[in-house]
Formats: C-alpha cells, structure tokens, sequence
C-alpha cells in the first residue's frame, strides 16, 4: 500500500537543548486508521505539530504524499486536514461560509461541494444553523464545523486531535461512521485520543508514546507483546497502563 505519511528518526521540541521528542519512526499507510494514545505531555501534540509544519524538527524527516515541507509547501500542506482538539474559526462568518472557504482552499469542485456540504450539514444536525455565526455556536458545534470542514476536502491524510471532546453522542457516531467511510476510500488518519476503548475499536493500529519517545506500535498484539502480556490477553487499554505505569517486562 502506497505510503502517505512516513516520520523517520524524528527528533523536536522548542528548544534545541530541551527535545520532547527523541528518535520517533511510523509510517501510515493509505486506506488505515492509527491510534495516536499517551498521557498529557507524552509528546503527542507536539508530534502532530511537526507533521503539520508548525515546529521545525531538530532532526529527521517528514513527508506527506511523498513530499517534505521544504520540498514543496503547497503539496504537503493540501496533502492533510487537520481537527484540532479545540476548534477554531471566524467569528463573523457563518458555518456555510466556512465550508465554502474549505471547498476553495482545497479546490474541491463547485458541483462536488454543493452535494458534500448538503450531506455533511445533515449528518452533522448543522442544516438549521447553516447561516449562523461561529461566534453564536456552541463548543460542540464549532468541533462540528471543524470535522465537515476537513471532511469536506477529502485529502489523502487526516490528523484528528480529541475529536470527541464537546460532541454529543450523534455527533460522535457520525464522525466515527464518516472516518470508516474514508478509511475505506483509501485515506490514511491520524487519530489522537484519550478514550482508548474507541481507538481500539476502530483503528487498525496504535503508536503508543510516554516520555518523548514511541514505548510500543503495531496491532493489539503487537503492543500486548511490547507491554509483556501473553498473546491475546488483555485489552488495548491494559497493554497501555503497564507501558507507561513501567510495567512491561
């Protein structure tokens, strides 16, 4: 399968003398889903904020559909959509106002997102407030916002940051239905989350962080493995506990 995002030997931070991240390697590939999980301050936002461009590694190589940064910025940026955990907008624009800004960002054709914001709108319970201001908005609704708006780009990479954080429990199946149908679609995503029974559930692999640095990747039974527990014992959610309680044998 065609690689989207491959990290290697990736080592950042905001200070050169102080990494948070030491020597991290995956790779996603297209049509699957991976489970981003640690505690606060493992270090997973500030991987995401290196895949997105926001931090210079100190060391190590991104790439994005075959593509750093540096080698071309406006190929590896509309290579990605990003959720992040606390949602971000216009405050004087308007939710159809949003989407039709993504549509244009992502050049997504005039015919193609009509049909998509009309279906997103709906899945999303969002059509009654089509014109209202984000300012107006709940927490949950912005997070809605945010989650049509990357959905609507249909990019070959999606970085998802707790995004179930002020959604009700429509919203969440709905986003949960939707990340299977792109999955299926040949996207490849990034999910970070706290709630691991979900991420179990319905990504095909995990990268488990602790203290900077990548304690265990790959299916349940290889992170079982990593954590010491014998082969098909053990939820996602034990494996994780003893990987970052020290734990593991």
């Amino acid at each position: 399968m065609e690689t989207i995002l491959s990290v290697k030997q990736l080592t950042g931070g905001y200070s050169p003398r102080r990494p948070v991240l030491h020597d991290l390697n995956f790779e996603l590939k297209a049509g699957e889903m991976v489970g981003l999980i640690g505690l606060n301050g493992a270090g997973k936002s500030t991987t995401i904020k290196h895949i997105l461009g926001l931090m210079n590694p100190h060391q190590g190589q991104i790439k994005v559909a075959g593509v750093t940064l540096n080698e071309s910025p406006q190929q590896y940026r509309s290579a990605f959509a990003y959720v992040p955990e606390t949602p971000v907008l216009f405050d004087e624009m308007t939710v159809e106002e949003h989407l039709r800004l993504s549509g244009m960002a992502y050049n997504v054709p005039s015919g193609d997102y009509e049909e998509q914001a009309s279906k997103l709108l709906e899945q999303y319970q969002m059509v009654p407030k089509r014109k209202a201001f984000s300012s107006h908005l709940s927490k949950g609704m912005k997070q809605k916002v945010m989650i049509m708006s990357a959905l609507l780009a249909s990019p070959p990479l999606y970085i998802i940051d707790e995004p179930f954080l002020g959604l009700d429990p429509l919203g969440i199946r709905s986003l949960l239905d939707q990340l299977v149908e792109v999955k299926r679609g040949g996207a490849a995503i990034l999910m970070s989350s706290h709630i691991l029974s979900t991420v179990e559930a319905y990504c095909d692999r995990y990268i488990v962080m602790h203290q900077g640095r990548i304690a265990a990747q790959g299916d349940l039974e290889d992170v079982r493995r990593a954590a010491g527990l014998d082969a098909g014992s053990g939820t996602l959610e034990d494996a994780f506990y003893k990987l970052v309680s020290g734990g593991a044998s």
